[in-house]
């Protein structure tokens, strides 16, 4: 079973809360290193557009993380 499949059947089977989805995200986003463009930036002495050009961008919730995980 794949692993949306069973976050699926735990939503729908109302086995995870609103808390365990906010920790499973919060979880994912530290093993991806998720931050968002700025923070990213500030973290790592890069500009804005020098991340937004050479980084990995995907957009979340509307807004645009860099994923560096590597």
């Amino acid at each position: 079973m794949s692993i949306s499949k069973l976050i699926h059947e735990k939503v729908v089977n109302n086995k995870l809360s609103n808390i365990d989805m906010v920790q499973l995200i919060e979880q994912l986003g530290s093993y991806l290193n998720l931050k968002t463009i700025p923070k990213y930036a500030k973290d790592n002495n890069l500009s804005y557009n020098g991340v937004k050009k050479f980084r990995k961008i995907v957009k979340l919730f509307d807004i645009k993380f860099v994923i560096d995980n590597e």
